[in-house]
């Protein structure tokens, strides 16, 4: 009898999942839809939380935004970016973005839900990046915030858990805001993203930057240099982005597409 009500609160669980189609799909058509089993409002709320505790932390430690030319640079090519977020999301724009710069040796940059941004310095510094390499990084990682993959991997992973536990893991289901907060930044800060996820944000980005008046072939640059590095003993962003000569040889393959967008932004 146990069993069979566990199974039943476990299917009636499952069908409540949202399936969403969480972006329009742009000139670089991504189209798939998704299943959620937690709300973008608790998501976006728990990683604002987190992103907070974040920006606190490293206030504490003095190494938020030391390098103001540097927080400058970001800040005014995330802002190029922002408006042509509404492209694949019309209430993206509005969004309480945040773009701030942590000063770290580490090659990192993420954008959780909600357009809470973070650079860190070494990323920029280390690969000498240009305004156009900066743009394809800001625009993979703010594709992942608008895509909520997220999200949709903490859905997953309540999914799996309720496969696996069944009745108990249907009680825990309504997880509190700090443990929520909690699984997004793991999500953001441990977890690779899968293939797909990656995919998708490679699309998505490389047309945001377009859009933004930069040069889409950058994208390819500047993973480029990620693998120089990788082979030069640093692997830190490519731990979270897997498969970079396959995703160069998709992104070179894509540059055509989104060429007359950069071209109509940039005016050349």
């Amino acid at each position: 009898m146990k069993r069979r009500l566990a199974a039943l609160l476990l299917l009636g669980t499952l069908a409540a999942c949202e399936t969403v189609q969480t972006t329009n799909p742009g000139t670089v058509g991504v189209d798939r839809e998704q299943r959620m089993l937690v709300s973008e409002e608790e998501v976006q709320k728990a990683a604002a939380q987190a992103y907070n505790q974040l920006v606190q932390d490293a206030k504490a430690k003095g190494v938020l935004n030391k390098d103001e030319a540097l927080v400058a640079r970001v800040r005014k090519v995330a802002q190029r970016l922002i408006p042509q977020t509404a492209t694949f999301r019309p209430d993206a724009p509005g969004w309480a973005w945040e773009v701030n710069v942590l000063q770290s040796e580490e090659l990192n940059a993420f954008a959780m839900p909600g357009g809470k941004i973070m650079v860190y310095s070494g990323i920029v510094e280390k690969l000498k990046l240009s305004d156009a390499e900066l743009a394809a990084i800001l625009g993979h990682e703010i594709a992942h915030a608008l895509r909520e993959h997220s999200r949709e991997r903490i859905s997953r992973a309540y999914a799996q858990q309720l496969a696996l536990a069944g009745i108990g893991a249907v009680a825990g289901a309504g997880q509190g805001t700090m443990q929520l907060a909690n699984m997004v930044a793991t999500a953001t800060f441990q977890l690779p993203h899968s293939r797909e996820q990656e995919a998708e944000a490679d699309r998505i980005g490389l047309e945001l930057s377009a859009r933004g008046g930069y040069d889409p072939n950058a994208a390819v640059t500047l993973w480029q240099k990620m693998i120089a590095h990788e082979k030069g003993g640093g692997p830190e962003f490519l731990s979270t982005h897997p498969n970079p000569e396959s995703r160069i040889k998709d992104l070179q393959a894509l540059v055509p597409t989104v060429a007359p967008l950069y071209r109509a932004a940039s005016g050349s």
